[in-house]
C-alpha cells in the first residue's frame, strides 16, 4: 500500500476468506475470470475484468475499501479509497484459491467461448 496507509480496523488479519470461489457468482451459478479477497470481511468476488464485478460491487456496498488478490502466486492489495495498488499484511489462510481451480472458473461453468464473452461485455 501507499506509505501512508496506516493498517488499521479496515483489515482485519485473522478473518479467513469465505471460501473458494466469488461468493455471488456461486449464488448465481456464474463464473469467473480472478478472483478477490476483502481484507476487512474475508469476501471473495470476482475481479473487474469478470463478468460481474463482485469485488468492487461488495467494496462500494460496504466500504471495505481494500482487497487482495486472491491467486495463486499474488499478495498484492488494492485500496479503492486511493485507487492505488500496493502491499499489507499477511491475511489468514489460505491466501488464495486452490492451485488446481481453473481461472477462469470453475471449469465446468466457464463457457468455451469465454474470451469472446468477456470481450464482448467490456463494449
Amino acid at each position: 500500500m501507499p506509505e501512508h496507509v496506516k493498517w488499521n480496523s479496515d483489515v482485519d488479519t485473522d478473518v479467513p476468506p469465505s471460501g473458494d470461489g466469488c461468493v455471488e457468482c456461486d449464488a448465481s451459478g456464474s463464473w469467473w475470470f480472478h478472483l478477490r479477497r476483502c481484507a476487512t470481511c474475508g469476501h471473495i468476488g470476482c475481479c473487474d475484468d469478470s463478468l460481474n464485478k463482485h469485488a468492487t460491487a461488495h467494496a462500494m456496498s460496504t466500504h471495505h475499501r481494500y482487497i487482495q488478490s486472491f491467486e495463486p502466486g499474488e499478495d498484492w492489495f488494492w485500496d479503492y479509497k486511493d485507487d492505488a495498488i500496493g502491499q499489507g499484511p499477511r491475511l489468514a489462510a489460505p491466501s488464495s484459491h486452490p492451485a488446481d481451480q481453473t481461472t477462469p472458473g470453475p471449469e465446468e461453468r466457464v463457457p468455451s467461448d469465454w474470451q469472446q464473452v468477456l470481450q464482448d461485455a467490456d463494449r
